[in-house]
């Protein structure tokens, strides 16, 4: 049964957060600048680098898929990290299971730029490897559901969804900074010194990033939402537990809301920069640079459009803001395929920011909607476990299907997966019930 919050009225009075809203914005959107800034470095050097530097030579394609199985590490071990740090974050508070969340992603990134080669270790070298890729899967699992909690839970009761969107902006923002230093590296550096050490560089400067998250989060105050739980003494022992028990309506919900923006992503970054640098006839045969200045105009769209889709959200509500997108992404799924599939750059810069931004749309009011969904007791984990327990369904899997379906019946049977995708994100909406006006006290 989905969880009900209690009417406005019945909550805090309005008041100023208790943290102030530039901590609030640095706190709640650094994690998800590391989460997706992590992502795409990965993701590109576990194709270009890592089947050369941590898996035996010889057969190379054999070495690119344990490369790339690495990389599916995190996927199983983001809604572990969920239970895990969203059971601390629904016991013990919001602000130390940030905190711990971070360091874990953070230390694990940073080890990845540090791991010597198989040609130092042999084959301890793909196994710290994958075991820094699973510490980071496990802290990005709790990171993203306290990033939301802590904007939305400081939030002013008609803003929340625009508080909500700060978290999302970081997706943007890692997005663009991933995409410009291998940009970058690639300008200053020879292929031979990139392979050597260039690769490391993105890596180890996410340090950066971490330290300013830490300095920032471990100045703030604790959420008054859970300042009062826990006063009250209303924290319950297992929080995964009575989620699953108790609340797995609004979990599946949850789960399904989010599928349709996990394979759209994943569609226009993933599966695009391999249709787009495929030579021709099975792909667009485009430089990989080329692509990489166009993703990175067309990710500003993707920026734009995340707090305008969070105010549109606390003027209209989160279900009819939401269902509107949806059908958006139905749309922009029967029609994309022949603007990437024409091979004109104009057409393709085209779709990706039409698709970037309709990205943006879709993601800006997910930061309150899915901890709405959930009462204080179990919202870090509830929140949590639905938005990574979908990145299963749909981002693990989305660039393979999409690759299988062009391969097998063209381009636009890649439209009629996300918009079958987009379809089931509709019936959640529709099953689910308006949060606008309520509050995050219970």
């Amino acid at each position: 049964m989905q969880a009900s919050i209690a009417p406005a009225s019945a909550g805090q009075p309005d008041a100023a957060p208790v943290n102030s809203r530039g901590k609030v914005l640095i706190a709640s959107l650094v994690g998800t600048a590391i989460e997706f800034f992590d992502f795409y470095i990965y993701a590109t050097a576990a194709v270009i680098v890592f089947p050369h530097i941590f898996f035996p030579q010889g057969d190379a394609t054999a070495a690119t898929l344990q490369s790339l199985a690495t990389f599916a590490i995190a996927f199983i071990a983001r809604p572990i990290g969920s239970a895990l740090f969203g059971h601390f974050g629904d016991r013990v508070g919001r602000k130390v299971t940030l905190v711990a969340s971070l360091l874990t992603m953070g230390i694990s990134t940073v080890v990845i730029g540090l791991l010597p080669g198989y040609d130092t270790i042999g084959v301890f070298a793909p196994l710290l490897l994958a075991l820094a890729r699973f510490g980071q899967g496990l802290g990005l699992g709790g990171e993203w559901g306290g990033a939301a909690l802590l904007a939305t839970e400081n939030a002013p009761a008609k803003k929340r969804a625009l508080y909500g969107s700060f978290p999302q902006l970081g997706a943007p923002i890692g997005f663009f900074f991933a995409n410009g230093t291998f940009l970058l590296l690639s300008w200053l550096l020879t292929d031979a010194q990139f392979i050597q050490w260039g690769w490391r560089v993105p890596f180890i400067l996410s340090a950066i990033l971490v330290l300013v998250g830490l300095y920032v989060r471990v100045s703030l105050h604790e959420s008054p939402v859970f300042a009062r739980v826990k006063k009250e003494h209303k924290q319950v022992k297992v929080p995964i537990g009575t989620l699953l028990t108790k609340h797995l309506k609004a979990t599946v919900l949850g789960t399904f809301i989010m599928l349709a923006t996990y394979t759209l992503f994943y569609i226009m970054t993933v599966y695009s920069m391999t249709y787009g640098t495929t030579p021709v006839p099975n792909g667009l045969g485009f430089p990989r640079n080329t692509l990489l200045w166009m993703l990175m105009v067309a990710v500003i769209g993707f920026g734009v459009m995340v707090p305008i889709a969070g105010l549109l959200a606390d003027r209209f509500g989160r279900r009819r803001t939401m269902i509107v997108i949806t059908l958006m992404i139905i749309l922009f799924a029967l029609i994309f395929p022949s603007m990437l599939g024409s091979g004109n750059q104009l057409l393709v810069m085209a779709f990706l920011l039409c698709g970037l931004s309709v990205m943006g749309l879709t993601f800006g009011p997910m930061g309150a909607l899915l901890p709405e969904l959930f009462p204080t007791e179990v919202r870090y984990t509830g929140a949590s476990f639905s938005y990574n327990l979908s990145s299963i369904l749909g981002a693990s899997v989305a660039p393979w299907i999409a690759t299988w379906l062009a391969h097998n019946y063209g381009l636009f049977a890649v439209g009629i997966y996300l918009a079958a995708m987009a379809c089931l994100t509709l019936i959640a909406l529709l099953a689910c019930k308006e949060t606008r006006h309520e509050t995050l006290y219970d």
